[in-house]
């Protein structure tokens, strides 16, 4: 009797964690969906723009066009968040001189999707938007700014990803690790046994590979000068993950590891230190004055 008490126990909490585990991989990668509302103000001149997108989704963004502007920057938000949280970059960079265009990734904010899957279907996001600024403002060089999953869709679009300068901000260089710097901090040493639990249900639940999802292997291949930024005190995306993507990248290429940052916006963070390090970068890169 207690022997079968046992059991029955210990399946149930197997049972349990299978659950647990696999309720998990849903929350990581469930679509947040968002009305985002009007323009904001502060974004002047900007218009609401659409343009469909290889991942199935029909991308919503806000086109915000400077005066006499000779380089377009194009702002890929965060997991999970959406092109609100670009609007204070897109605000500096349009007064120096830049026009921007920010964007709500598939299953995020007014682009709908059926999942987040961490840069694979919102790689070709980025690719729709680069075509999209290409194509309203022909001849003129594009930027990338892109934060977490912003950075990893710019790495897996490559190639055949064509610009002229990439902003990388906190991403990930392969997905296993990026599951266990964030299980790390929840369930301490067991997170690498619990991580193979996730990488099993990528297939079945967004039809991606975790061997698909390793953007290290992609950076030689961006082409064009890049800054990488990271924070010091970042457990998600730690300063070791950093300096791998680094490691792997071609020159030009620059690093910038924010001391005492953790994965927060760096912008909020550092302030002017931030804008000023972005423009001085992106004049560099796109030879052009600084603003």
């Amino acid at each position: 009797m207690v022997k079968r008490f046992v059991s029955i126990a210990l399946v149930f909490m197997l049972l349990s964690v299978a659950g647990g585990i696999y309720a998990l991989g849903w929350a990581l990668s469930r679509p947040v969906p968002v009305e985002v509302g009007p323009i904001p103000a502060n974004l002047i001149e900007a218009e609401a723009v659409t343009f469909s997108s290889q991942s199935g989704s029909m991308i919503h963004a806000w086109l915000s066009q400077a005066p006499a502007a000779t380089a377009s920057v194009l702002l890929l938000p965060g997991v999970r968040a959406n092109r609100l949280s670009m609007v204070r970059r897109a605000e500096f960079l349009r007064r120096s001189g830049y026009t921007t265009l920010l964007i709500d990734f598939q299953a995020t904010g007014e682009s709908v999707g059926e999942a987040i899957t961490f840069g694979w279907r919102e790689r070709f996001d980025v690719l729709a938007a680069v075509q999209y600024l290409n194509a309203r403002m022909p001849g003129r060089p594009v930027a990338v700014l892109g934060v977490s999953l912003g950075g990893a869709a710019t790495l897996l679009a490559t190639p055949p990803l064509e610009i002229q300068a990439a902003v990388l901000e906190a991403v990930y260089p392969s997905i296993d690790r990026a599951l266990v710097n964030r299980l790390r901090m929840r369930i301490g040493p067991f997170a690498p046994a619990v991580v193979p639990l996730l990488l099993v249900q990528l297939r079945p639940r967004l039809d991606v590979a975790a061997s698909d999802l390793k953007p290290v292997e992609h950076i030689a291949m961006l082409g064009c000068p890049l800054l990488l930024v990271g924070g010091t005190l970042d457990q998600h995306t730690t300063v070791d993950d950093t300096q791998l993507l680094y490691a792997a990248a071609r020159a030009p290429k620059e690093l910038w590891l924010i001391p005492g940052a953790a994965h927060v916006d760096y912008l909020e963070f550092t302030g002017d230190v931030y804008r000023r390090r972005i423009l001085a970068f992106l004049a560099a890169a796109l030879s052009r004055p600084a603003g």
